[in-house]
């Protein structure tokens, strides 16, 4: 599998979107490189890109990565009653 492995990629050089817990990287295709947060959390290191077959190799610290923010039944209830008293 080394053979196909386009580059080595530092996870501080990607880009993270947090909506979607998506980590993504510039491939020479125009399109761009992806791997989800729960994936590399799961030990997976390599980002493929969809649009062609170049993959690359993400070098992080599993400690480094972004904690998971979860909104709890409580957050939700609010969110909805504060929906529910505006409208």
């Amino acid at each position: 599998m080394t053979d196909s492995i386009y580059d080595e990629i530092e996870i501080e050089d990607m880009t993270f979107d947090k909506d979607r817990g998506l980590y993504t990287y510039p491939c020479p295709c125009g399109d761009r490189f992806e791997i989800l947060l729960d994936d590399l959390r799961d030990g997976e290191e390599i980002a493929v890109c969809p649009s062609c077959s170049l993959m690359i190799r993400v070098i992080f610290e599993a400690g480094d990565l972004p904690r998971v923010e979860k909104e709890g039944l409580k957050g939700k209830m609010e969110a909805a009653v504060a929906v529910a008293v505006s409208a």
